[in-house]
């Protein structure tokens, strides 16, 4: 017989002392406990805490009124404006699942996702309009389409008869939602290019997007009324989940439409800028702007940096000029940051450049990252901690995302053996400290933005000159990486780098077009398999190729 736990006598779980874990409990304490803090500000508006609280009921209530709830999908087309802040609560409180789509995609890219997502409804920013207007025309359905008519935005046209301000008012002012049922619910769905052309729809849940709000808090030591400038834009990863993080702290956001380094530097000095997040690009952006940019600065401000392992030079520059960079690791699968490079004490005693090449590594799980390790990618046995012998990263916890949707057997293999491959191959440093090598997946990361080698390659395959193509990251000072193409011409054709950028640039969203061209055989083994190691070395000698 066995015995009794007396801990689970007459101890059940009722909504007395259980809740499911869910963000949107973040704004509802933020509006109770802080009504008049300011939540958001955007050019010469702003709105407190309560105003983002009741215009995120408003939205719910009128995606409700409309037929919106659980399991449907609604897109947001939008820059980094109060609207798209406002969707991330707005829409998961009816159920629904928030798709912020990637501005910078081509017109085909997004009629794929909006089909592959089931779009009901779309919400668009008139400066997208051109974009939004030819995807449409692609689908073969009809959704709801609404404009977000943003003063601030100059250029760009009304796609429908309603817009974002137009469709709140049809919402009922005395809704007030933040619970749900299940926290493994959906919250949102982010898509990410892979090994293959067509984008992966990854879909996150309510308990990790609570949970990595949290873990953003406690890795970057925020405190409470932080102010944050948006140079991350919300559609990757939902800013890293740095909406919800901020409602976990009552902070301030500074909305930014466009990341330029006067904008930027002018933010800081008027709102007392705090926090920012951002690629190794805008980094590079404030390192080399004009010194009159930088002056009348005088207090401290925290970068969080990730993307392409950012150069260790940047670093220093960086914290020359005085601001801390913390840098951070993760994949959209993780939903963003979830390997933190904590700075440990004995740090402080080195110079200026040699912390650098210290903080430019990955570094060690992030608080509420409950597992990570370099092992073998095969037996997943970890690797030894000597900082040479390579392995795959590996990670396991709440801070996972649920799968990639409609894509059972991509999502199986992405989780074989009970741990998520995240495709980065890596060293484990004796102190514990991962740090990237190379990349399994030949993803190329450029400002940010996840390049798919194969896509660049099959549009290259696709001109009529050309035999064979192979497209690698090669390292670049402002962007991170970008994408260096290797061509093989058919016999008795020529052509120019400029010939092929042109046609890319018809074929391809503008980060994906290389801006290295290399004409001449490639490289391969006996079997006929392009070996990239080999033009990855290649590529580092290549120069860029000037586009006009």
């Amino acid at each position: 017989m066995s015995k009794q736990n007396i801990y689970e006598q007459d101890l059940d779980r009722n909504q007395a002392n259980f809740a499911p874990l869910t963000p949107l409990s973040f704004l509802e304490r933020c509006a109770s406990v802080y009504p008049d803090r300011i939540s958001l500000i955007h050019g010469d508006g702003s709105h407190t805490w309560l105003q983002t609280y009741k215009r995120c009921c408003l939205l719910a209530s009128a995606l409700m009124k409309i037929g919106i709830g659980t399991g449907d999908t609604v897109s947001f087309m939008g820059a980094n404006t109060p609207e798209t802040f406002e969707a991330h609560f707005g829409v998961p409180m009816t159920g629904a699942v928030l798709n912020c789509l990637n501005v910078r995609l081509d017109a085909k890219a997004i009629a794929f996702i909006l089909q592959h997502a089931e779009t009901k409804v779309l919400f668009t920013d008139k400066e997208y309009s051109a974009t939004i207007a030819a995807a449409l025309k692609l689908l073969d359905r009809k959704l709801l389409v609404i404009d977000i008519d943003d003063p601030y935005c100059q250029k760009g046209e009304l796609l429908s008869d309603q817009n974002y301000e137009d469709f709140l008012a049809t919402g009922d002012a005395d809704y007030r939602c933040f619970k749900i049922d299940d926290e493994w619910q959906a919250i949102s769905l982010n898509y990410t290019s892979g090994t293959t052309g067509d984008p992966k729809g990854v879909v996150f849940h309510h308990r990790g997007a609570y949970l990595n709000a949290i873990s953003n808090v406690l890795c970057w030591n925020m405190t409470s009324h932080p102010v944050y400038l948006w140079t991350l834009p919300m559609f990757h990863c939902n800013g890293w989940c740095f909406p919800w993080s901020l409602a976990v702290v009552a902070g301030s956001s500074v909305c930014l439409r466009h990341v330029r380094d006067a904008d930027i530097f002018s933010a800081i000095k008027k709102y007392e800028v705090s926090h920012f997040c951002g690629a190794p690009v805008v980094l590079n952006t404030l390192v080399n702007a004009a010194d009159e940019l930088k002056k009348g600065i005088d207090h401290k401000i925290s970068a969080m940096t990730a993307g392409a392992a950012p150069p260790a030079a940047v670093i220093a520059s960086m914290e020359k000029m005085g601001f801390g960079v913390t840098h951070v690791y993760g994949l959209t699968e993780t939903y963003g940051p979830c390997v933190v490079c904590a700075p440990k004490d004995e740090w402080q005693e080195l110079s200026v450049d040699e912390r650098a090449e210290m903080l430019a590594r990955q570094g060690v799980r992030a608080p509420l990252q409950d597992e990570l390790m370099v092992a073998d990618p095969q037996t997943l046995k970890p690797v030894p901690k000597d900082g040479k012998t390579m392995g795959e990263i590996f990670m396991r916890g709440n801070l996972v995302m649920k799968g990639y949707l409609k894509n059972p057997k991509t999502t199986q293999t992405s989780f074989a053996g009970g741990w998520f491959h995240s495709g980065d191959l890596a060293v484990w440093h004796e102190d514990g400290y991962t740090q990237i090598k190379d990349r399994s997946k030949d993803i190329i990361i450029s400002g940010g933005e996840n390049i798919s080698s194969l896509e660049v390659e099959s549009v290259l395959f696709k001109h009529p000159k050309i035999l064979e193509a192979a497209v690698v990251a090669s390292s670049d000072a402002k962007w991170g990486e970008v994408p260096c193409a290797f061509v093989s011409l058919k016999a008795g054709q020529e052509m120019t780098a400029l010939e092929l950028i042109a046609y890319c640039r018809h074929e391809l969203a503008g980060f994906k077009i290389p801006k290295k061209v290399v004409f001449g055989p490639i490289e391969k083994t006996s079997t006929g398999k392009v070996q990239k190691y080999l033009l990855r070395e290649k590529a580092e000698q290549v120069a860029l190729v000037v586009s006009k």
